[in-house]
Parts: C-alpha cells; sequence; structure tokens
C-alpha cells in the first residue's frame, strides 16, 4: 500500500509515518528511510532536527540521503520505504530544473510518479500540506507552493491512502482498501 502522509511543520507528520511503515513489516523485514533533506553542515539547529529522526528509528532500518528518490524506489522495489519529506525532493528537483526562476520539474515529477506507482512494497510519502498557510510574499514561495500543492494532488491520486496529521492526530483523508472493503 502507498501512503501519502502530509500535515504542516512540525504536524508530526514524520512520526505518524513511522509508525506506519512499521506496522506494515514484520519481524526482521528491511526498512529503508529516505532522507531527502539537504546537508545541515554548519547548521546545529538544523542537524538536532536530523539526529532526533535518527534516534526515532529503529537501528535496523538502512538509511540512504538522496535527492533521487526515483531510482531509489526503483532499485529498492522489494524494500517498504518511507521517504520524508516530498518538499525537501522538489526544492533539490526545483534548484536543478532552474524552476525557480521559470524552469520546469514537469520531468523529474512525472518519474516520480511513474516509480511511486511502480512500487511494489508498502510505501510512506511525507510530504508538507500547502494550503494551510499564508500565501507566500515571493514569486519563488509562489512557484514552491503552487508546484508543491499540484504533486501533492498527484501523489494523493496514485496512492492507496492518504492521512492528514494535525497536532499530531491523524485524519484519513482517502482509503482505498476501506472503501473497497465496503462494496
Amino acid at each position: 500500500m502507498r501512503t501519502l502522509v502530509l500535515g504542516g511543520i512540525r504536524s508530526g507528520k514524520s512520526r505518524w509515518a513511522e509508525s506506519a511503515i512499521a506496522a506494515t513489516v514484520t519481524g526482521s523485514q528491511p526498512v529503508c528511510y529516505l532522507a531527502t533533506g539537504p546537508d545541515p553542515a554548519g547548521d546545529a539547529e538544523w542537524e538536532a532536527r536530523l539526529a532526533a529522526h535518527r534516534d526515532r528509528r529503529p537501528r535496523s532500518w538502512s538509511t540512504v540521503e538522496t535527492t533521487d528518490v526515483a531510482t531509489q524506489l526503483r532499485s529498492a522495489a522489494g524494500t517498504a520505504t518511507l521517504v520524508d519529506d516530498i518538499g525537501s525532493w522538489l526544492t533539490a528537483a526545483m534548484d536543478r530544473a532552474g524552476a525557480w526562476s521559470g524552469g520546469s520539474v514537469s520531468d523529474a515529477v512525472d518519474d516520480l510518479l511513474d516509480a511511486v506507482r511502480g512500487f511494489a512494497s508498502p510505501l510512506a510519502l511525507v510530504s508538507p500540506e500547502v494550503g494551510l498557510t499564508v500565501v507566500p510574499p515571493t514569486e519563488a514561495g509562489r512557484r514552491f507552493a503552487d508546484e508543491l500543492g499540484l504533486l501533492n494532488q498527484r501523489l494523493a491520486a496514485a496512492c492507496e491512502r492518504v492521512v492528514l496529521v494535525v497536532a499530531g492526530q491523524p485524519v484519513t483523508v482517502k482509503d482505498a482498501a476501506r472503501a473497497e472493503a465496503r462494496r
């Protein structure tokens, strides 16, 4: 099952996604944690945030730090995987494509979606929900919000389950398995 986990900053979405992916595996089954965030070199506060994430995860999980999520998903299709987070991935994709000033990330987004749709093991994708705040005051900020909003919509369509985490509390937005069971 593919699950998109949305929420605001510090909403508890990563913690919830970690619990959800852990519940999909048994015993010594591996879990891969794809960390898409930037290198924290010299930023003590960012390093502390990353350390808190690392310390929460079971030691048996492997961690891959990458922005090439599509390639990783294709190479580890048999391993339960958590991607944290799509916003950081999109930032890197926008940097590579010059999308802050008019370039397009459509090829990268299409490639990611293709890899997500083809992923055969449990998958949790963590992403910030952009619709929960003010409209950014800068052109670059609005461009990012627009791109992330569209990407989240496309990921939601590709996932069987979508969960919004608010104040640490999960709210199920979509659950295709539950809907199918009701039929």
